[in-house]
């Protein structure tokens, strides 16, 4: 009985350290609310996370500017958000941060709209001088955005009053008139113009170069990363397989359903009718940005001094984790081969 004991005992103490052994390990993850981020609910949702033994905490953020401190801090392991002024300049404070991966390419669907009482008289970009326009956050990327389409007419960032609003805060803006414009993105985008408070105006596809547009990424913590390189490896298998599915379901695929209910259950965007009415953001299906596009938006900050230190591409980017996902899943597969929509391919 004595010997059957202690078998027993080292065999559950086995079995406790082969618990905490396989435990998964938690990615804090600091997301703006986009549909783009499905390919993460669905890398959840499909256990692709789980099969790589993470667990996934996504901390919904007004934007990578407003959260860039809590990358750097450790408090957020990676964000997925847009190329702001912040990382730029915190990367000339050698604070440990990179980018890791293309989040959305084109079509972005971002747009400039306008409040709809002011369709009869503002009918060009030249006619939004002097007026107030809104961008999600200071020195965000919806910044960078407005100044390249006002560039597009010959005028300049300097030539309308910018006022930083969270996109879930813009319809209450338009309704109360404090804003004329606002640079939003998918959902928010949709929402607005199906309650008719704001129009599209001036769409970035369309207008912003060097294209593809690099818009937005994900940003990790080099310190946080650097012991847990295996780790990293697979989320990005993970989450790759994620993108691909989503890339399925936006080329309305067999899964397109299962992607608008965790889009539904997720508060991403409450009502399913605009996900089935309105085109979704693409996403890369490479992980790979455009280093024209990148620079180009390090250049912009630098000229309207939301930036004073320029830095070399091979410092800004770790394409790791994405040739590595890339290697090992092998050619993306389009399932409805008839879609004729751009982007996610």
């Amino acid at each position: 009985m004595k010997i059957f004991g202690r078998i027993l005992l080292v065999g559950l103490g086995l079995a406790a350290a082969n618990s905490v052994c396989s435990a998964d390990e938690t990615i804090k993850m600091g997301v703006v609310r986009s549909i783009a981020n499905g390919a993460l609910l669905l890398a959840e949702h499909n256990g692709y996370l789980k099969q790589a033994g993470i667990k996934l905490e996504l901390n919904y953020v007004q934007s990578s500017a407003t959260a860039m401190a809590s990358l750097a801090q450790g408090q957020l392991d990676i964000i997925a958000g847009g190329v702001s002024a912040g990382y730029f300049n915190a990367l000339a404070k050698n604070l440990p941060i990179i980018i890791a991966v293309d989040r959305v390419t084109q079509p972005v669907r971002h747009n400039l709209m306008l409040r709809s009482d002011l369709k009869d008289k503002v009918k060009s970009l030249k006619d939004l001088k002097g007026r107030v326009v809104a961008s999600n956050a200071p020195g965000s990327i919806s910044t960078y955005e407005i100044g390249k389409l006002m560039e597009t007419v010959g005028m300049s960032i300097k030539d309308v009053e910018i006022k930083n609003i969270p996109f879930g805060q813009y319809a209450v803006a338009l309704k109360n008139k404090a804003v004329d414009a606002v640079l939003v993105i998918p959902p928010f985008r949709y929402s607005l113009q199906s309650n008719n408070l704001a129009i599209p105006f001036a769409e970035s596809d369309d207008l912003i170069k060097p294209q593809p547009l690099t818009i937005a990424v994900h940003l990790v913590n080099t310190e946080w990363a650097k012991p847990r390189q295996a780790l990293l490896r697979k989320f990005y298998v993970a989450v790759t397989r994620g993108i691909r599915d989503y890339c399925n379901a936006y080329h309305h695929g067999p899964n397109r359903q299962a992607l608008i209910d965790l889009l539904v259950s997720s508060k991403t965007e409450t009502r399913p009718a605009l996900l089935n009415k309105f085109p979704w953001p693409a996403r890369n299906l490479t992980g790979k940005l455009n280093p024209k596009s990148l620079l180009d938006i390090q250049d912009w900050y630098l000229k309207n001094k939301f930036i004073t230190v320029k830095q070399p591409i091979e410092k800004l980017v770790n394409y790791d984790y994405t040739n590595f996902a890339q290697k090992e899943l092998g050619p993306f597969k389009l399932e409805n081969k008839d879609s004729k929509l751009p982007g996610c391919r």
